[in-house]
């Protein structure tokens, strides 16, 4: 019964390694979401639906001996969302700090936008790739991550996970709307994280998601988007007191 941790954007499975670093358990996998550091499949389509089918069947390969404690970050939080209400059985357990992306009124943030534009989003990447790491790490420090990860963070984007952004974005225009639709009662405990300092994921729709699933709703105050690089000893004791409190 492995712990499961999924990434978002614009990161790898690595984001979690400070994190991974401080949990007592040793049956933690962190998953590579396709493109993202790791090759883009031939043939797939890197929409928001194609990538909750590739989570579905990566939790059904690692489940053999049960099912799994998911936890998500940002779009893997989405996906983490979207997957506990379709696919419940697949999870013992379930975190995420992005429910409000399958609320109704979920509005996208600026970035988004821009990715979501024809032409906006691909001159957007091409100025990205055109710079260097070091000259990416402000808007990321801005944000709270330390800068050594911010660094880390600012060297990840290459042209594969550029492109897979893009789909995904303009895959997920309306992803509220229609994600919001199947939002119910889950019987798989879970925890939705709503962190005060996160500019990108509205504190109302957490909250929404959270009360109509049945999760457990915790407020972080004093951390942002990239709470597990700005604090991993103290997000990473939390979810292990959520996973004891589960036995």
């Amino acid at each position: 019964m492995p712990a499961v941790f999924v990434h978002g954007v614009p990161e790898t499975a690595e984001v979690w390694d400070p994190l991974r670093l401080e949990l007592e358990r040793d049956d933690v996998v962190a998953l590579q979401m396709p493109g993202f550091g790791c090759p883009r499949p031939d043939g797939f389509d890197a929409t928001k639906e194609s990538y909750v089918s590739w989570l579905a069947d990566t939790l059904e390969a690692l489940g053999a001996g049960g099912p799994v404690d998911l936890v998500g970050h940002d779009w893997g939080g989405g996906l983490t969302a979207r997957l506990v209400t379709t696919r419940p059985g697949l999870v013992r357990s379930w975190v995420t700090d992005s429910a409000a992306i399958a609320s109704a009124g979920f509005e996208w943030h600026d970035y988004a936008r821009i990715w979501q534009t024809p032409g906006d989003g691909e001159a957007f990447f091409e100025a990205n790739l055109a710079s260097r790491p070091e000259d990416r790490v402000g808007a990321f420090e801005a944000l709270g991550v330390p800068a050594d990860e911010a660094l880390r963070l600012g060297s990840w984007t290459d042209e594969t996970m550029a492109g897979c952004i893009l789909a995904l974005y303009r895959s997920a225009v309306d992803v509220g709307v229609e994600w919001s639709v199947d939002v119910g009662p889950v019987d798989a405990p879970g925890m939705v994280l709503s962190m005060a300092d996160d500019p990108f994921m509205p504190a109302e729709g957490n909250a929404e998601v959270a009360e109509r699933t049945g999760a457990r709703l915790e407020v972080i105050e004093g951390l942002g988007h990239w709470w597990m690089l700005q604090d991993p000893a103290g997000t990473g004791a939390m979810l292990e007191r959520f996973w004891s409190s589960l036995d």
